[in-house]
C-alpha cells in the first residue's frame, strides 16, 4: 500500500509543479509591429480564467477577441478570427513568454488570399 501513496503524492507534487509554472500572462501587452504602411502598436489585453486564455487584440481603434486560447508552461498561442464580405480569415499567434517579455510569431490563413506575406515575428512588452 504504500508504494501506491508514495506515487499518488509524487504525480500531485509533479501537477501541482506544472500549474505553478506556468506563466503570468494576465494583463496588457504592447508590442510595435512593422506592416506595410509602416510601424504600428499592437495591444494584446490577455486574461487567464480558470485555465483558460481570453482577451483581445487591439490594433489602432479596432478590437478583435482571441479564441481558441491556450497557455502551457512558457508557450502560448491563440487565434483572432476576421470576417469581410463574407470571407472568414484567421491570425494565428503562437510564441513564448519569459517574464515581461512575450515573443510571438503570427502567421494569417483563409481570406482568399492565403498566408498573405509570410509570418511576421513580434515581440510584446507587459505594461500592466
Amino acid at each position: 500500500m504504500r508504494p501506491r501513496v508514495a506515487l499518488y503524492t509524487i504525480a500531485l507534487l509533479a501537477l501541482c509543479f506544472v500549474a505553478a509554472s506556468a506563466a503570468d500572462v494576465t494583463g496588457k501587452w504592447v508590442a510595435q509591429v512593422p506592416g506595410r504602411n509602416g510601424t504600428q502598436e499592437m495591444t494584446f489585453n490577455l486574461k487567464m480564467d480558470g485555465g483558460k486564455l481570453t482577451g483581445a487584440v487591439m490594433t489602432g481603434q479596432r478590437e478583435q477577441p482571441i479564441s481558441e486560447g491556450q497557455l502551457s508552461g512558457d508557450s502560448i498561442s491563440f487565434v483572432v478570427v476576421q470576417s469581410r464580405g463574407g470571407t472568414e480569415s484567421k491570425t494565428i499567434y503562437k510564441g513564448t513568454v519569459s517574464g515581461s517579455e512575450m515573443k510571438l510569431t503570427r502567421t494569417r490563413e483563409g481570406g482568399g488570399g492565403g498566408g498573405r506575406g509570410g509570418p511576421t515575428e513580434i515581440v510584446a512588452k507587459k505594461v500592466g
